[in-house]
C-alpha cells in the first residue's frame, strides 16, 4: 500500500497522490462547514458568531499540532525514499512518544486558559458563554487531532494518501449524523457541534491506528528500534517545531485580524465566519497539491534526484496557479450566494458583508499556487527553519492591516488583510525555495550533502 515516488511521471504521480488528499481535505472542511450550516440555520447568527469567534485560536493550536505532525513525517519520507526502513521506523517510534507528550501539555494548558483566550480575542458578552463551551470541547479533543494527523502524515510519507482519505469520509459522514443528533434532537447547542467534531476526528484517528497495526508490516517496530536517540529526537524537533510554528505564526496574524473584526460587532463576526468557511474550503486543493509536491520532493531528495525535484515543483506550481484562477472567479461571482449555506436568506446585511469578503479574496487566490507549493516544498526538503519566515511575513502583514487600517476603513480593511499577507510571504518563499534546491544540488555534487540535513 506504499508508493515510491522516485520513479514514474512526476505530474501523474503528483495528481494521483493529490486526489485522495484533496477529497480528504474537502471532507475535513465539510464537517467544519456542517457545524456552521446547522448552527447558523438552526440556532441563528448569534450562535454562528459564537462558533466562529474563536476560529483563529483554533487554527493557532490545532494548526501547531498539524504542523509538527507534518514535520515529523518529513524525515520518514526521506528515509523511505533512501530505502532505510529501519531508520524510518526509529523516527516513527520517537515521533510517537514526542507527540504523546505534546498532546498532554497542550490539552491541559488550553483547557485551563479557554476563558482568558476569549477575552484576549475581545469576544463580546452576548456570545461569550457559547464560545467558551465550544472552544473548551475542541481543546479537549486535541489528542485525537494529533493522533489522526500524526498517523496520516506517516502514511502519506510512505506514499499512501488513499487510506487517510477513506477514514475522513467515514468520520465526515458520521459528523453530519452526530450534528443532527446533538444539535437538533438533543438540543445541545454549540457544545453539540463541538462534540460531534471531536468524536468524528477521534474515530478517524483510531481507524488509522488499527489499519497500521494490521496491514503495514513496514511500519511495525522491531525491538532494537524502540530506543532513545538524541540525534533523531533533535532532528524531529528541528523539523517539527518550525513547521508547527509556521502554522501558529500564521494563526497569530489571523487572531489579530479576528480580534479587530470581533470589535466591529456580531454582524461582521457572522459575516467573517461564513466567509472564512468558504475561504478554507476553496484552499483545500492548494493544500493537497502542496502536500503532494512536498512528499514527492522529500522522497526524491532521499534518492538524490534533484532534476526530478525541479520538474515536480514546476508542475505543482502551475497546477496551483491554474486552480487559483478558476476558484477566484467562482468566489467573485458567486460568493454572496454561497454564503447562504451558512446564513439565512433574510439576513441580507450579513450576506452582503460575507459576499464582499470572499469576492475580494477571489482576485488574489492564484498567488497561493506559488505560496503553498513552494513553502511545503521547502519544508519537505528539510529547510523548515527557513520556511517559517514566510509565516512571519504573513503575521506582519495581517498585524499592520489590523492595527492601522481596520480602525480607519473598518470591515473593508479586513477584506484585504489575507491577500496582503499572501503577497508578503510569496515574495520571500519563492527565492528561498529556489536557493534551497540549489544548495542541495551543490552539496550532493560535492558529495557532502547529508540526506535530510537542516541547513
Amino acid at each position: 500500500m506504499t508508493k515510491d515516488m522516485t520513479q514514474g511521471n512526476p505530474l501523474v504521480l503528483i495528481l494521483k497522490f493529490s486526489l485522495p488528499l484533496l477529497l480528504g481535505n474537502l471532507f475535513q472542511q465539510t464537517y467544519n462547514m456542517v457545524d456552521a450550516i446547522i448552527v447558523g440555520k438552526v440556532l441563528g447568527s448569534s450562535s454562528l458568531a459564537a462558533v466562529g469567534a474563536s476560529s483563529s485560536v483554533q487554527f493557532l493550536v490545532l494548526g501547531f499540532c498539524i504542523g509538527f505532525c507534518a514535520g515529523f513525517a518529513v524525515p520518514v519520507a526521506q528515509r523511505f525514499g533512501a530505502g532505510d526502513y529501519s531508520g524510518m521506523r526509529r523516527y516513527i517510534f520517537l515521533g510517537t512518544c514526542t507527540s504523546a507528550g505534546i498532546a498532554l501539555v497542550l490539552t491541559t494548558l488550553c483547557a485551563i486558559l479557554t476563558p482568558q483566550i476569549l477575552l484576549v480575542l475581545r469576544t463580546t458578552s452576548d456570545i461569550f458563554e457559547n464560545a467558551r463551551i465550544y472552544l473548551l470541547v475542541i481543546f479537549l479533543g486535541i489528542p485525537f487531532c494529533i493522533l489522526y494527523n500524526f498517523l496520516a502524515g506517516i502514511l502519506r510519507a510512505v506514499g499512501d494518501s488513499r487510506t487517510p482519505f477513506i477514514f475522513l469520509v467515514i468520520s465526515a459522514s458520521l459528523n453530519i449524523g452526530l450534528d443532527i443528533l446533538f444539535i437538533i434532537c438533543f438540543k445541545w447547542g454549540c457544545a453539540g457541534a463541538a462534540i460531534a467534531t471531536v468524536l468524528s476526528q477521534a474515530i478517524s484517528g483510531i481507524l488509522c491506528l488499527i489499519l497500521i497495526l494490521l496491514k503495514y508490516d513496514i511500519l511495525k517496530f522491531k525491538p532494537n528500534e524502540r530506543t532513545w536517540s538524541s540525534q533523531i529526537f533533535r532532528r524531529l524537533i528541528v523539523m517539527g517545531l518550525p513547521m508547527g510554528l509556521q502554522f501558529s505564526i500564521t494563526a497569530i496574524g489571523s487572531m489579530i485580524m479576528q480580534a479587530s473584526n470581533n470589535a466591529l460587532g456580531s454582524l461582521y463576526v457572522s459575516a467573517f465566519t461564513a466567509g472564512s468557511k468558504l475561504k478554507q474550503f476553496a484552499i483545500c486543493p492548494f493544500d493537497a497539491i502542496a502536500t503532494s509536491v512536498s512528499t514527492f520532493a522529500a522522497q526524491n531528495y532521499g534518492a538524490g534526484n534533484i532534476p526530478r525535484i525541479k520538474k515536480g515543483v514546476r508542475q505543482g506550481v502551475l497546477l496551483g496557479v491554474l486552480y487559483g484562477g478558476f476558484i477566484g472567479l467562482v468566489l467573485i461571482f458567486f460568493g454572496r450566494t454561497l454564503s447562504m449555506l451558512f446564513v439565512k436568506s433574510t439576513e441580507s446585511a450579513v450576506l452582503d458583508a460575507s459576499g464582499k469578503y470572499v469576492r475580494c479574496l477571489g482576485y488574489f487566490y492564484w498567488i497561493l499556487g506559488f505560496l503553498n507549493v513552494l513553502r511545503m516544498t521547502t519544508q519537505g526538503l528539510g529547510f523548515s527553519n527557513r520556511a517559517v519566515f514566510a509565516g512571519v511575513g504573513e503575521l506582519l502583514a495581517r498585524s499592520l492591516g489590523s492595527f492601522i487600517f481596520v480602525p480607519i476603513f473598518g470591515f473593508s480593511a479586513i477584506c484585504f488583510c489575507d491577500q496582503t499577507a499572501w503577497i508578503f510571504a510569496s515574495l520571500y518563499i519563492t527565492p528561498t525555495c529556489l536557493l534551497c534546491i540549489r544548495k542541495i544540488e551543490r552539496d550532493l555534487k560535492k558529495g557532502s550533502g547529508a540526506i535530510g540535513s537542516e541547513a
